[in-house]
Parts: C-alpha cells; sequence; structure tokens
C-alpha cells in the first residue's frame, strides 16, 4: 500500500506545495491539509502514515517563530499525535516546521506535559539567512537519513534557526542517545563559523531527532534540493541523477514498503 502523508498547512505557511512535490516524487500519496481541518476532525489524522510540518511562517510568527501553531497541536492535538507516534508512524519539521515541532513537545522527546528544553532563536547575524550550506549527517536511529550521503547541500532560509539547549545536561542527552542528525560544516575542511553556520547554532547542530528516529527536525530544505538542477553549481559541477533531499524523503516512503 502506498503510503499517505498529510503536509499540514496554516496561515503564512509557503512551503507546503513544494513539500508535497517532494513526497509525491518520492512514490507517497499526498494530501495538503488546513490546520482548521485537523481540529474540526474532519480529516482523521490516523489515516496517514506520515506527517510533514513545512517551512513558512505560521501566523506571521508573531509571537515566536512556530508558536501559534504549536500551541494548537499542544493543546488542542495532544492525544492525536500521541496516537499516531505511537502507532509507529512518521513525523518531520522543516524550518518553521522544526521550530513548532521543539515548542509543541514533538522533540527531542515527544512529551505534551515536558518543559521545552530546547529553542530555535534569533540569528547571531540579526538578519533573515537565505543561502546554501554544507550539512554532516550523523550516523544515528533517524529514519530519513538511512544509506544517505554524508555529506549534503540544501538552502537555508530563516530569522531564527540558532539551536540552542537550556543546558549541558540536555545538549549531553542528545548526544548520548544519537539524536544529534545533521551539523553545518565548512566545505574547506576549517572551523565551522559564519556563514558556513548560518546562525550560530551551538555545536553547529542543523537538525535532530526523537530517540526513536521517527520525528525529525532541521532547519535546512531538502524540499529544495530534489533535482541537480536545483543546485546552483549544477551547471559548473556537470551534476546528474537527483537532488540530495530525495533520499530523506524516500526513505520515510520506504520504511512503510520494506
Amino acid at each position: 500500500m502506498v503510503p499517505k502523508v498529510l503536509v499540514l498547512r496554516a496561515a503564512g505557511s509557503n512551503c507546503d506545495f513544494e513539500t508535497k512535490f517532494a513526497f509525491d516524487k518520492a512514490g507517497a500519496q499526498t494530501d495538503l491539509v488546513h490546520v482548521n481541518r485537523l481540529l474540526s476532525d474532519d480529516t482523521k489524522l490516523d489515516q496517514y502514515q506520515i506527517l510533514a510540518i513545512p517551512g513558512g511562517f505560521t501566523y506571521g510568527d508573531d509571537i515566536s517563530a512556530g508558536k501559534i501553531l504549536a500551541n494548537q497541536l499542544k493543546y488542542k492535538l495532544a492525544e492525536k499525535l500521541n496516537k499516531f507516534y505511537r502507532d509507529g508512524k512518521l513525523i518531520i519539521g522543516i524550518c518553521n516546521g522544526f521550530q513548532v515541532l521543539v515548542k509543541a513537545g514533538l522533540l527531542p522527546v515527544v512529551d505534551f506535559m515536558a518543559e521545552q528544553s530546547i529553542t530555535l532563536s534569533n540569528n547571531d547575524s540579526g538578519k533573515f539567512e537565505d543561502r546554501w550550506i554544507y550539512l554532516n549527517v550523523n550516523d544515528g536511529p533517524c529514519v530519513f537519513t538511512r544509506d544517505i550521503k554524508k555529506i549534503l547541500y540544501f538552502p537555508v532560509a530563516h530569522a531564527e534557526g540558532k539551536f540552542v539547549p537550556n543546558d549541558e545536561t540536555v545538549l549531553n542527552s542528545l548526544k548520548e542517545n544519537n539524536q544529534i542528525v545533521f551539523q553545518y560544516i565548512s566545505p574547506h575542511n576549517g572551523k565551522t563559523e559564519y556563514p558556513d553556520n548560518p546562525n550560530g547554532s551551538i555545536e553547529n547542530i542543523a537538525g535532530i531527532c526523537d530517540p526513536s528516529g521517527r520525528v525529525l527536525g532541521l532547519m535546512p530544505h531538502p524540499e529544495r534540493h530534489l533535482d541537480p538542477t536545483n543546485n546552483p553549481l549544477w551547471t559548473r559541477k556537470g551534476l546528474s541523477g537527483e537532488g540530495d533531499g530525495l533520499k530523506l524523503f524516500k526513505n520515510a516512503v520506504n520504511y512503510f514498503l520494506s
């Protein structure tokens, strides 16, 4: 059976169609669903195997990035999301979606009652960063990165992407559980600093998963590098095949086909 993906929309989402295209290209059946349809129960979350929260500026990021949508998930949809997770399904949040996951209680562990232990704060540069960056992919339980390239090239586009844990205890827990999935790196094998780390993230962290590897959040945009022609260097490097991001979506789909 072809896995079904729910791409969650809200006012201000602007990467929803790209995320749908990515999952469709990976072989899934994908629906764009507004959060109000989940709140009203017009759409049943349990009909789907993958939940994707795409990038954008939900509700204008008027309080803080992703906070309003996060509160809707945390206080109105927690029971449904807990069941979705317990049923062994997958969740991914990209950029604003990552911000939503950490503020709702879906990362670094799925616990809607826990106090928030990590955040994504204002970029150290004090401005919106829109650039291509290199990522190192760490070994670990993450379903989305199985057998993926060790070094990836993705664009970022955010103003609040600096990964900050509450304290060393939280950071050490992420390391011990192999939850740090992506880290910004320098393409020249030197010290990773701005602009290679575009936001000043602690330990260059660009994405994490939960301990099971079934919930992933990342700031860079894999859905914007599905084809070699998406890469600004594709003509100079003579690139062919598929873009670095497609494998991530294929892994999610194949998880339910294998």
